[in-house]
């Protein structure tokens, strides 16, 4: 009967710090600042939208979770409360325009103004994957050149 005990204490001790190495290693793993990171791929929109729509992205190149930087010239900006996204557009689909949409960052918001259609810009932004219409990148910043 005391090796039970042994046993059950050791399986405890051994479990406590599984879960402590969870908790410090992969649950509470700090976020990447994607407005410093380095970007993985420097392309432009038309060529990233392409990737995704004629079914390129494989395990030889896949943009997906990645930290992407795009350049091109946009087509709209779409604002609403505290959201600003940047769209460029590359065809017409069922449910309307089909390209790709940058969420911008908050701090970014104020610099998105009609004056950037015009313009080619680069915006650097994490690429969540493609949704059948667009390429959504979030956490985008403009870059500056």
């Amino acid at each position: 009967m005391k090796n039970w005990i042994k046993v059950f204490v050791l399986a405890a001790v051994v479990g406590i710090g599984v879960l402590i190495y969870v908790w410090f290693f992969i649950y509470n793993k700090p976020h990447m600042n994607i407005e410093k990171a380095t970007p993985d791929y420097i392309i432009s929109a038309s060529e990233c939208y392409d990737h995704y729509a004629n079914g390129n992205n494989n395990e030889t190149l896949n943009y997906t979770g990645k930290v992407l930087q795009i350049y091109g010239s946009p087509s709209s900006i779409e604002k609403t409360d505290s959201l600003t996204v940047v769209v460029f557009t590359f065809s017409t689909g069922m449910f309307g325009d089909e390209g790709i949409r940058c969420t911008m960052l908050p701090s970014y918001s104020n610099e998105v103004s009609n004056s950037i259609l015009s313009k080619e810009i680069s915006i650097k932004g994490y690429c969540s994957g493609y949704n059948e219409t667009d390429v959504i990148l979030e956490q985008c910043s403009i870059i500056k050149n």
